[in-house]
């Protein structure tokens, strides 16, 4: 394999791969071992057609393609592995020249990692925040304490309030005719939560237990189910039982049930460290938010488009990873949110941007800092993977290969750079 590159503008490059003749015959061979048995040539039995003969009858190039997918993959990792450039997208792969007796030749159209121009990252204006916790802050959390712990009791003398639980049969009509999907026996809803379509639970306060009452409705315009965009619907429902919160009385016993404490003032104490401590760590998220999005705003780059559209590719692959997790296919989850493919990777461009730019910045800073990562700073970032996953330090340090531990400095030195702009700031 020899390889050739040649930079183009805007920060793309050409890598020119050649691989020789011989290993375009192999995997010739390879291919046409792989379809001879589905090859069928008068006055031979299948599988046992020569290739000549193959070859003969339908031309040379029937096995250049199965060839090519064979030999690109490896030839393009090999050419990755010794360019010297920093090659940040995928491929764009094109034949240039697949001949028999001849060496294979591809092109593979890549982005490389821009020059950053760094601006001002020191000396950066961020907010300066509080961790003072007031009186009204902690009542609010114990009243937020309290409704987590209220529990639904079975109302009998009054109808439907917003805010009950109501367990309800409904069927919905559209022109008198029941549609699919809109049919439930003992479902609970809860008035006010913005579960049905809207309009529908608002109906259904001043109801009482036992009755039944219709719900008039209208579906929105743009609605996961194409046949009830727009449409008028009316559901015949029954509410069997209104279950409402009964909300515990904030006192001592209250403290003692729900947290380690005795008392209710030990209990206030507690609430008051822990607000701080998160007014404390959202603060500093804050600052270091401001901080570096300053100092990308401050700095020069150019962004290939590859780069992008490899970013928001690989975010597009790992949001349908977690879709999967949940039990949901795409096509699933598109058909409840109404949304497209086209429109998920729209609305995940921007963040890809920024994810690209930020990084970006932040390894400029590294470089122009010299910060480096130590050993006990790295066997400290092992450490807290390893607990994660219930492992042994060493045992996961030796599962690492070289390019895995690379990575992890990487991030660590990316994270030492945020310190660094946000320690070099001004509060203001």
């Amino acid at each position: 394999m020899s390889l050739q590159v040649e930079k183009l503008e805007k920060n793309m490059a050409k890598l020119t791969v050649e691989v020789s003749a011989d290993d375009f015959e192999k995997a010739l061979q390879s291919a046409y071992k792989k379809q001879k048995n589905r090859i069928a040539i008068p006055g031979f039995r299948k599988g046992k057609v020569p290739r000549q003969m193959i070859e003969k009858m339908y031309g040379a190039e029937i096995f250049y393609d199965d060839a090519a997918n064979e030999l690109i993959p490896k030839a393009y990792g090999e050419a990755y592995e010794e360019c010297e450039e920093d090659i940040v997208s995928r491929p764009q792969i094109d034949v240039v020249q697949a001949e028999k007796g001849k060496p294979f030749i591809f092109t593979a159209t890549v982005a490389l990692k821009p020059e950053v121009t760094l601006g001002q990252y020191k000396g950066l204006e961020v907010e300066k925040f509080s961790t003072d916790v007031t009186e009204e802050e902690i009542d609010a959390k114990l009243k937020e304490e309290a409704e987590k712990n209220a529990r639904k009791v079975t109302v009998e003398d009054r109808p439907v309030q917003d805010g009950d639980e109501v367990i309800l049969d409904y069927e919905g009509f559209v022109d008198g005719v029941a549609f699919d999907g809109g049919k439930g026996e003992n479902h609970p809803l809860v008035i006010g939560s913005g579960s049905f379509i809207p309009g529908f639970e608002e109906q259904l306060i001043g109801v009482n237990a036992g009755a039944d009452v219709e719900v008039k409705v209208t579906f929105p315009e743009q609605y996961h189910s194409k046949e009830l965009e727009g449409k008028e619907a009316v559901f015949r429902c029954r509410v069997h039982e209104i279950k409402a919160k009964e909300i515990p009385e904030i006192d001592d016993e209250f403290a003692s049930e729900v947290s380690e404490f005795d008392t209710l003032e030990e209990y206030k104490e507690d609430l008051k460290k822990s607000i701080a401590q998160r007014k404390e760590s959202e603060g500093k998220e804050k600052q270091e938010d401001e901080a570096v999005e300053q100092a990308v705003k401050n700095s020069q780059y150019e962004l290939p488009e590859a780069m992008i559209e490899t970013q928001v590719s690989q975010m597009a692959e790992d949001f349908s990873r977690r879709i999967k997790s949940q039990g949901l296919t795409m096509e699933q989850y598109f058909q409840f949110t109404g949304l497209s493919a086209e429109k998920l990777l729209e609305d995940m461009r921007p963040q890809a941007v920024k994810s690209i730019e930020t990084r970006l910045v932040l390894e400029a800073i590294v470089k122009a800092e010299n910060i480096e990562v130590s050993d006990e700073r790295f066997d400290e970032e092992v450490k807290k993977m390893a607990d994660m996953y219930r492992m042994d330090a060493e045992k996961m340090k030796e599962t690492m290969g070289d390019r895995e531990k690379e990575r992890i400095k990487e991030d660590i030195a990316v994270q030492e750079a945020i310190t660094f702009v946000v320690e070099n700031a001004v509060e203001k």
